[in-house]
Formats: C-alpha cells, structure tokens, sequence
C-alpha cells in the first residue's frame, strides 16, 4: 500500500507527498497505472531502486532498471549498472525528478543483459499531489464555486397541438381566400379599364362597332350604384303623344352615349376604389 507524508498544519491548500509499493514485488515487469495512485495532478519526484546480483566474479553483466513513456516515444527513465568483472552483491541507488507529471510514466522492467540473475529487486517511486489541482473537486478548495442547479425544462413545440395546427389551417384558408378575392378585383378592374379605353377612343364614326361587352358592363355599373326605379321600367299607361319636328328626324347622339358610359365607369372605379379602402380599415 501507498504510504502518505501530510505537513503538519494540513489544509486542502498544500500539496500531499507520498511513495508507492514495491512496483517488482510481483516480477520484473509492471504496469504504471496499478502502482501510481490516481490523483489528477499527481507528478512523480522520485525512484528507489534496490536488488541483489548473483553472479560470478568473471562473468559479465549487466542490469538495466527502466520506465517507458506512455505513448512509447523512449525511455523516461533508464539506468544501467555494470557488473562486468565484479562479484555479486546487494545494490541500492536513489534518483530525483523535476515533478514529472504521472501521465508520462510508461510501463517499467528490470532487465538482465549477460550471466547472472537478480534477487530481492524492489522499485519504489515518489510523487506528490495538490488535492485542489482541480478547485471543484472539493468544497474546501480555494477557488471552488457552488454549482448552480439548471431546473430541467419540458420542451414545448406548438406545432404539436391541435388548437394550433387548427389556427394554421383556419389562417391559410383565410389568406387563400384573400388571394383568390384580390385575383378577381384585378380582373374585374382590368375589364373595366378595357372596356373604358374602348368607349374613349372610338371616333364616333360607327356606333354599332361598340362592344357589347363594355355596353353590358356599364349596365350592370349602372344597375349596382343606381336604385331599381332609376333604370327599370316604370309600370303605367301608353302614353301616345308624339312629338313631330319640322323637316327631319331626331339622330342618335352617339357621342353622347359614349360620353355618359364613360362617365359612369369613371363613377363605378371611384366607387370601387371607395369600397375597397373601407374593406381594409374593416380587417
């Protein structure tokens, strides 16, 4: 088990040192991330190494003590003792590191190059940690800030009820009403002011040529801005008085006519026009 070293006047403030377990207790070979506790922000300080070499006193030998780095670029830590031309004997050696963050230290070994073995091996490690590394991670930190509880909010779409939807529909029919309504006063006008050009630029020469279109169109002008009793036909007896002129007959004032219909579409396009800006206000 990790042993811990606490400064006597502890506080969430200071740094926490402390050493692992024998990493080779269980082989020459370990994995870091079972010897190093797990504290964010954790930075190895230190190695300890000790063994005892068995071999004879001509035999040559040689012990490698290693760490990998995590992404396996090379070695973080690499250390060779010699034993060439010595006898076999009990070594202990103590290294220091610049606070080297765990998350570099690869898998570690002991390896044996030539004749002879290795006894007894023991890899210890120092390390240190803040346990405020990170400030939320404990009330007492300094820096810590209270989470602020976001209230879950049932998300709400109105394009899933129905009073809605039926709004919608109701709206467009209104709308496509008004579009086919507007489409039929443009083409209402657009045959009044056809038949209107028409009457203004006959030259009078031939009333005949007159369109009945446009003479039913001032009509029926005539027939929705004027009472009944102006155009219909006045119920009663024959009158049979006549009237005789000397030397000739009264001629169709064709001019006239075309004067008086031309005023009167001219009347019903202000009339129109009237109703139409009423309508408006109206919405």
């Amino acid at each position: 088990m990790a042993s811990l070293l606490l400064w006597a006047s502890y506080s969430y403030s200071e740094e926490v040192y402390g050493t692992t377990n024998n990493a080779a207790q269980f082989g020459l070979n370990w994995v870091m991330t079972n010897v190093l506790p797990e504290y964010t922000g954790l930075q190895v300080n230190g190695l300890v190494y000790q063994y005892t070499a068995v071999k004879d006193s001509e035999s040559g030998m040689i012990v490698y003590v290693q760490n990998e780095y995590a992404d396996g670029s090379g070695y973080i830590f690499r250390n060779a003792d010699d034993w060439t031309g010595l006898p076999g004997n009990t070594i202990r050696r103590k290294f220091a590191f610049p606070n080297l963050s765990g998350e570099l230290w690869g898998p570690g070994s002991i390896e044996v190059e030539g004749t002879g073995s290795i006894v007894d091996p023991s890899v210890v490690y120092t390390y240190k940690y803040d346990p405020c590394f990170d400030p939320q991670s404990n009330p007492n930190c300094p820096g810590y800030e209270e989470q602020v509880e976001v209230p879950e909010i049932d998300f709400y779409d109105p394009l899933e009820d129905q009073m809605v939807i039926d709004e919608l529909a109701r709206q467009a029919e209104i709308d496509r009403e008004e579009e086919e309504e507007d489409r039929r006063r443009r083409q209402r006008q657009n045959l009044i002011d056809n038949a209107l050009e028409k009457l203004l630029s006959d030259d009078g020469q031939n009333p005949g040529l007159i369109d009945p279109v446009a003479e039913a169109m001032a009509l029926a002008l005539t027939s929705r801005v004027l009472p009944k009793s102006y155009y219909g036909t006045l119920e009663g007896k024959e009158y049979l008085d006549s009237v005789v002129l000397d030397g000739g007959t009264i001629a169709d004032n064709s001019k006239a006519r075309r004067s008086n219909l031309a005023q009167q579409l001219l009347h019903q396009q202000m009339v129109d026009s009237q109703y139409e800006s009423s309508q408006q206000e109206n919405k």
